[in-house]
């Protein structure tokens, strides 16, 4: 296989062939040694659906040691459904990993259990800004012993909203640590924390900066503030695939 090249150690390769994984993709190729040295901080510029979440989530792996039962590694994402997602990505590349606990925690579902799964050890935590924010005030999470930060989708993050969310999770960290920013475009919110927060990032940009997939077509109107409902469901109407 040839993820078996990139320096991957053999069980999670072996876990990504059985499903499916035969070739890493660009950014996989090009971002995988250089994560797994665990030595630098890193910018990733690629669209949505490339593979990111492989690309940080199998040197995530290779890294976090699961006999440690500290928080070593956040990985924060605009919304619960990306948080999720990466969750489950996760899990299926490390089923070799006896003792390793990923915990999601995103808002809209039950704090009380997210609370309890965090107690219990998690050496990686996936989050939403606004519930991560929740549960350090609560002084549930402990990130002084986090090693790698994964600033997933950071471009949607700002545009929700979360840069103040973001700064104040930043500023909480160790100073030794890695900051791995991927995002679809490079806006200036997002260079200011490249600035404020990496050292001397090492950058990678596949395709295009700051331009939108090749596939993907963009539709808009413009209607009131009280017809945005009935307009989506005209759109969801009209195109029911």
């Amino acid at each position: 296989n040839p993820f078996s090249t990139l320096g991957i150690r053999h069980d999670i390769v072996n876990a990504i062939t059985e499903l499916g994984f035969e070739n890493p993709t660009p950014i996989q190729e090009q971002s995988i040694p250089v994560l797994l040295s665990g030595s630098n901080d890193f910018v990733g510029l690629a669209q949505t659906g490339t593979g990111k979440t492989a690309a940080f989530g199998l040197p995530l792996l290779e890294l976090v040691n699961e006999n440690n039962r500290a928080t070593q590694a956040l990985v924060i994402a605009p919304t619960r459904e990306l948080s999720v997602q990466i969750t489950n990505d996760l899990e299926r590349f490390s089923t070799s990993f006896k003792k390793l606990n990923i915990v999601t925690v995103y808002g809209g579902a039950s704090i009380r259990d997210q609370i309890m799964k965090v107690k219990r050890g998690a050496q990686i935590i996936v989050a939403t800004p606004g519930r991560l924010m929740d549960l350090l005030s609560r002084k549930v999470v402990d990130l002084s012993t986090i090693k790698y930060i994964v600033l997933d989708e950071a471009d949607e993050m700002l545009n929700m909203g979360f840069k103040e969310d973001i700064d104040e999770i930043l500023s909480t960290t160790p100073e030794e640590k890695n900051v791995w920013l991927f995002s679809a475009t490079m806006p200036r919110e997002v260079r200011e924390i490249s600035k404020n927060y990496m050292r001397n990032p090492q950058e990678l940009t596949m395709g295009e900066r700051n331009q939108g997939n090749e596939n993907i077509d963009h539709q808009y109107i413009v209607v009131d503030e009280r017809d945005k409902y009935s307009a989506l469901k005209r759109f969801v109407d009209y195109t029911p695939d």
